[in-house]
């Protein structure tokens, strides 16, 4: 983009990271217009980057028999440099990656070579392992690209790690932030009493918690650290839940990050209420009460009522909509249209689809 880019330091900042959904035909074939268009609505709703083939993109683009992890990296990549290209600034790019270390070390040089700048890394495929190979994993992966550590929910493939395990992680000198998305408040707050312990507060501390999104960044933590008293907040997301109603969620941090700047310690009523409201929504858009199963769909159906993707389709055709949950998601921008972009979106649009 021809600006010097200091990654850490972008991440501090605190951004809005969408998880970058896969737009597909009713063949499940990539629908490259509509991929390219999400991509531009993120850049023009004022994100400060996109992840790629995580969760919310669906991990089969990870398989060799489908073969689309390059090409999903590879088209978000592109796309985001053309569309910077205007207006030039810093945007990460986080590539996530799964598998055994292998896999993961594969899918970090195409990453890199690629021009992205950090991995989430997910350990789905190490549930059932010891805390020791895990970290012995997440080392040998740092070693090729800075890490975005990924605590993510046992419902969606996750599995707990407790303070021990984050207390380790933290020693690694390559992690550059971490999503905390355990769903879980005990658990959340191991994460951060770890880092501070480990003194790493250059590690960014990103939520992934869709169910408390406004409560952890308007929350100060109280710590310590060699004998020092004080707090940690969550600077920014990482999240599915900002795959959607994007420039909104844009315009919201910045008004915490303003908030935050005055040094008010009093945290307005109406930012508990809205915190509150975008819970009820996410619950629908991740289909909360079916254990999650209408999640991918969920977000899908948003974007779909806003003309940006064409269809619903994952690459799982038994993943649908829960029944009911289309008619709620309909209903969403009425109840809560302080949370929704749909008059963003529908004046650019056109331009992004072209």
């Amino acid at each position: 983009m021809g600006l010097s880019f200091n990654v850490r330091a972008h991440l501090q900042a605190g951004h809005v990271i969408p998880a970058h959904p896969l737009a597909l035909t009713p063949k499940r074939d990539m629908d490259e217009r509509h991929q390219r268009a999400l991509t531009r609505y993120y850049v023009a709703a004022g994100a400060g980057g996109v992840a790629v083939g995580v969760h919310t993109t669906g991990f089969p683009i990870h398989d060799a028999k489908v073969g689309l992890y390059r090409p999903v990296l590879e088209l978000a990549a592109e796309t985001a440099s053309a569309s910077l290209a205007v207006s030039p600034r810093p945007f990460v790019r986080v590539a996530g990656l799964i598998g055994d270390t292998a896999q993961a070390l594969r899918e970090a040089q195409i990453a890199l070579a690629l021009g992205y700048h950090c991995g989430l890394l997910s350990l789905g495929a190490w549930r059932d392992a010891t805390d020791e190979a895990i970290l012995a994993h997440c080392r040998r992966v740092a070693e090729a690209i800075p890490l975005f550590g990924f605590y993510l929910q046992p419902a969606v493939g996750g599995r707990r790690l407790g303070y021990r395990f984050w207390r380790e992680f933290a020693e690694i000198a390559n992690v550059v932030a971490i999503k905390v998305a355990p769903f879980d408040r005990y658990a959340t707050l191991d994460v951060v009493r770890a880092l501070a312990d480990a003194g790493r507060d250059d590690i960014a501390l990103y939520t992934g918690n869709d169910d408390a999104i406004i409560a952890d960044l308007l929350t100060d933590v109280p710590v310590t650290s060699g004998g020092r008293a004080y707090t940690r907040h969550f600077v920014g997301g990482l999240l599915g839940q900002w795959a959607v109603w994007t420039h909104t969620a844009v315009q919201m941090l910045e008004e915490i990050k303003a908030w935050r700047a005055r040094g008010d310690n009093d945290v307005p009523r109406a930012w508990l209420t809205r915190g509150a409201a975008l819970t009820m929504a996410n619950a629908f858009i991740f289909d909360a009460a079916n254990n999650y199963t209408g999640c991918l769909p969920g977000i899908l159906e948003i974007l779909r009522r806003q003309g940006l993707v064409r269809g619903t389709w994952t690459f799982d055709t038994h993943e649908q909509l829960s029944p009911g949950q289309g008619d709620m998601l309909a209903r969403l921008s009425i109840m809560h249209p302080e949370l929704a972009d749909d008059e963003f979106v529908a004046e650019h649009r056109d331009g992004w689809l072209s």
